[in-house]
């Protein structure tokens, strides 16, 4: 990454108060922050610059988070993450289920808050997303039955047709691509993806998966890639039967 290069972070929230106490946090850590009050800011902020991590509020008005993140899925790969109350546990999942990369509870944790960007913001560069010359220069493809994954370009390609995953679900599939048939529990892929230490994050794992899933396979409840084992967690396998 070049000298030059400077985070992009969006900050989405209505309440001005709690928007300008996340961006002075991340302005010390030297990201430059955009900030939105309503969905359609937001929407209208990522489409008109270069915006690396959104952090969006659920609850707004004019368009609300959810809706704000489908619409971004559209044309965007971006690392998003949800900024949910304490007492909202649904909007955790429905907003991982629309294509949120992870969560943050209110009242947040400022050091947390600051490690979950750090966090997703090396998922997206280590993928080739952000100038990261050595991700340019891999040309290899993992390839299992239909599936080519492309990790210099980030591209999938299931039965040569492009698939689109978010940067988040594009490592978990790349954990499992390369090491096919081996179970992974829902821990052990949250470590690994997520670079955190994983305790009670089967919900946050599970959909991921089912969202994959969704994208991947012709019939998501008898899939040909990605198999529960129950009681030990998940496998990628070779997909060729029907």
């Amino acid at each position: 990454m070049s000298a030059e290069f400077k985070t992009n972070v969006l900050v989405v929230d209505d309440d001005k108060e709690i928007v300008g106490a996340i961006a002075a946090l991340l302005e010390r850590e030297g990201y430059n922050i955009y900030k939105a009050y309503d969905g359609l800011m937001a929407l209208d902020t990522v489409m008109s610059n270069d915006i690396h991590l959104m952090l969006i509020d659920v609850m707004m008005p004019n368009m609300d988070g959810l809706s704000a993140i489908m619409r971004i899925r559209e044309t965007k790969n971006i690392p998003i993450i949800v900024l949910s109350a304490k007492s909202e546990d649904t909007d955790k999942v429905v907003g991982l289920s629309v294509g949120a990369d992870d969560y943050i509870t209110k009242p947040y944790n400022p050091m947390e808050l600051v490690a979950r960007v750090k966090s997703g913001l090396r998922r997206y560069m280590h993928f080739g997303a952000i100038g990261n010359e050595r991700s340019k220069k891999r040309e290899d493809v993992l390839a299992i039955g239909g599936l080519e994954l492309h990790l210099n370009d980030k591209k999938l390609l299931v039965d040569g047709e492009h698939v689109k995953l978010t940067a988040t679900e594009l490592k978990i599939l790349e954990l499992l691509m390369r090491n096919p048939g081996r179970i992974y529990s829902a821990e052990e892929i949250y470590e690994k993806v997520w670079n955190e230490e994983g305790f009670g994050v089967e919900n946050t794992v599970m959909v991921h998966i089912r969202h994959i899933r969704e994208k991947l396979e012709i019939n998501p409840k008898e899939p040909r890639y990605i198999k529960v084992v129950w009681g030990l967690g998940y496998k990628l396998e070779e997909g060729n039967s029907r």
